[in-house]
C-alpha cells in the first residue's frame, strides 16, 4: 500500500487537460443569428438602403473635430486593434502556456483564426472594393467597387479575434465570462476609434464585428483539424530527435573485480578466493616491478619475521601476549598445537 502512495508521488504532474468547447444547440444557433446579421449588412450596404445614409451623417458629423481632447489618446488605443502588434502580444503569452501544459493547442487555434480572419476578411474586402470615408467620390453613394478595401473593418475583426481567443481558451467558467467582457469592450472601443478618427464607416464596423465573432464561434469545427496539426508535428519532433541522435556508442564492457589470490592463513580461516575481490590494476610497463596485489599473485605471501605459526582449524589461537614472549617474572607458556 505504501509502495503504491510513493509511487504516485514521484510521478510527474501531468499537465491539465483542456476541453475544447464544442458545438452545442445554442453555439450552432449563434452562429446562425450572426451569419444572418452579417448578410444583412453587406445586403444593406450594396442596395444602398438607410445604412448608407446613416454612414454618411456620422461621417459629415465629423467626431474628431467634435472632440479633438480625445485624439491622441485613440491614437494610441486603435493599435489594439492592428493585426501585427496584437498577435505579437497574445501569441507571447499563449507561448508561455503552450510551455506550462505542455501543448501546442493555443498557438495553433491563434494560428487558425488568424489564417481564417485573413482569408474571409481579405476576400470580403478585396471583392466588394469600398472606398473609406476619406476617399469618397459622390456624397450619398455606398462607395462599392471601386477598387477600396475598407468594408470590412479589418481593425475591428483583428480585435474581437484575438482578443476573444484569450475568452476561448480559457480553463473556466468564470475566467470565460471575465475574458469575454474584456475581449467585447476593447473590440467595441477599437471599431468605435476607426469611426472617429474617419478611416471607417459606421457599417464597416458593423461588419467588422459580425466577421470577427463568426470566426470565434467556428473555431469548434476546426479542432479535429487542429489536434491532428498537433499529434502530426509532435511525430515530426520524435523522428528529428532519432536522426539528430544518430548511432549511440556502444555499452562499455564492465569487467568486473579481479579475483585475488589469498594466503594460506587466511585460506585455513573459512575464506575462499571468491569471496575476496580487488580491482584490476593497470598493465605495466616491461622492465617495471610489479607492486601490491599483482606482486602478490606472482610471489606468494611471504611470512613475517616474528609472526605467530598458524593455528590448525578448531585450535583455539593463543592471547595477543603470548606472541610478544613470556612477560618478565611470569612463567612462559607453552603455545597450543606447537
Amino acid at each position: 500500500m505504501r509502495t503504491d502512495i510513493f509511487a504516485r508521488l514521484d510521478r510527474e504532474p501531468e499537465p491539465p487537460k483542456i476541453e475544447a468547447p464544442r458545438m452545442s444547440r445554442h453555439r450552432i444557433a449563434l452562429f446562425g443569428g450572426t451569419l444572418a446579421f452579417y448578410l444583412a449588412i453587406v445586403w444593406a450596404v450594396l442596395i444602398t438602403s438607410w445604412l448608407v445614409a446613416l454612414d454618411w451623417k456620422v461621417m459629415l458629423f465629423r467626431p474628431y473635430q467634435q472632440w479633438p481632447e480625445l485624439h491622441p489618446f485613440l491614437d494610441y488605443y486603435v493599435v489594439l486593434g492592428q493585426r501585427g502588434p496584437t498577435a505579437v502580444m497574445v501569441a507571447c503569452w499563449l507561448g508561455w502556456r503552450s510551455w506550462r501544459q505542455h501543448t501546442l493547442r493555443p498557438l495553433l487555434v491563434l494560428g487558425t483564426s488568424l489564417l481564417l480572419l485573413n482569408v474571409t476578411v481579405g476576400a470580403v474586402k478585396l471583392g466588394l472594393g469600398r472606398l473609406g470615408p476619406h476617399y469618397a467620390t459622390q456624397i450619398g453613394s455606398a462607395e462599392m467597387f471601386a477598387g477600396g478595401d475598407i468594408f470590412p473593418s479589418g481593425h475591428t475583426a483583428n480585435a474581437v479575434v484575438t482578443w476573444g481567443i484569450l475568452a476561448y481558451l480559457a480553463t473556466t467558467p468564470r475566467a470565460r465570462r471575465y475574458l469575454s467582457a474584456v475581449s467585447a469592450t476593447v473590440s467595441l472601443g477599437v471599431g468605435l476609434t476607426t469611426v472617429y478618427i474617419g478611416t471607417h464607416w459606421l457599417s464597416d464596423v458593423l461588419l467588422g464585428w459580425a466577421a470577427g465573432l463568426l470566426i470565434l464561434l467556428a473555431l469548434p469545427w476546426f479542432e479535429p483539424l487542429i489536434a491532428r496539426t498537433e499529434a502530426w508535428i509532435f511525430a515530426m519532433r520524435e523522428r528529428w530527435r532519432e536522426r539528430r541522435g544518430g548511432a549511440r556508442p556502444a555499452p562499455v564492457a564492465d569487467t568486473g573485480p579481479q579475483p585475488v589470490l589469498l594466503p594460506q592463513s587466511m585460506a585455513t580461516d573459512g575464506l575462499t578466493a571468491e569471496a575476496v575481490t580487488a580491482p584490476a590494476e593497470p598493465a605495466l610497463p616491461a622492465g617495471h616491478a610489479a607492486t601490491g596485489v599483482r606482486a602478490r599473485a606472482h610471489t606468494g605471501h611471504p611470512a613475517r619475521p616474528g609472526s605467530m605459526p598458524v593455528a590448525p582449524a578448531g585450535v583455539r589461537r593463543p592471547p595477543p601476549h603470548t606472541e610478544r614472549g613470556p612477560r618478565a617474572g611470569s612463567p612462559a607458556r607453552p603455545v597450543a598445537g606447537g
